[in-house]
């Protein structure tokens, strides 16, 4: 098949009468080249600027610059402020039972609460503190906290510890008292992460509940366990 492009007289006869397209022009790598400069020329310069940066060059722009540069300044605060208020946390932090209100009951508005009671006799509640400065710093939009029982609750009993309250907008939105709703005396971290992702606290990239497994292999044990005594009733009444 003969090339289009191929510079003989049939096919600029062929192009003349629109049957074959335009022959195609060689790409000029040094005009590529030059496009792209001015096409790069034209990104303000204040777009690749700090907000410091901003400020000291004010005097060098045009009213027009002015204008959007305030337009593209405040755009960059506020992305500024979402990052600062995102990593607003990081940190387990201990308060006292008369910081309670401000801290957890007043925390400002659609901010998820994180607080532990616990008492440093309790080996589960060292577990649980651990856990919780390793999610804080994991989910530093969240806020963690932790405080001594007898500072926020007179005669609290130590079956009712490790004891997590998790709070938003002033409303307790899930709660975890004692051993067992804590996860048990093994508590893995993800268990525990898990656990204050279903109550919304946290938005946690685990898929499926760690304890998904162990779950369903106990129920698969107590189903065997089941069949295995049906089974030897229903021989012990055939040999009567």
């Amino acid at each position: 098949m003969q090339d289009p492009n191929e510079d003989t007289e049939w096919n600029e006869i062929l192009r003349n009468f629109g049957i074959l397209p335009p022959k195609e022009e060689p790409k000029d790598e040094i005009e590529e080249m030059v496009l792209r400069l001015q096409k790069e020329a034209m990104v303000k310069p204040y777009e690749k600027m700090t907000l410091a940066q901003l400020k000291e060059a004010e005097d060098e722009f045009d009213e027009e610059d002015i204008k959007a540069i305030e337009i593209y300044r405040e755009k960059r605060l506020q992305e500024w402020k979402a990052l600062k208020k995102k990593q607003k946390f990081g940190e387990l932090r201990e308060i006292s039972g008369n910081q309670y209100v401000n801290e957890v009951t007043n925390a400002e508005k659609d901010l998820w609460v994180v607080i532990h009671l616990y008492r440093s006799s309790v080996p589960m509640c060292s577990l649980v503190n651990q856990h919780l400065s390793l999610l804080a710093r994991k989910f530093p939009e969240t806020k963690f906290l932790k405080a001594i029982v007898n500072s926020c609750i007179e005669h609290y009993h130590d079956n009712c510890l490790p004891t997590i309250f998790v709070y938003k907008n002033g409303q307790i939105e899930g709660k975890f008292i004692g051993i067992i709703e804590c996860g048990g005396i093994n508590l893995k971290l993800e268990e525990l992460e898990w656990k204050l992702s279903e109550v919304g606290a946290i938005q946690t990239d685990l898929e499926e509940n760690p304890k998904k497994g162990i779950a369903d292999m106990m129920v698969s044990s107590i189903r065997n366990i089941s069949i295995y005594d049906s089974d030897s009733s229903n021989s012990d009444n055939d040999a009567k």
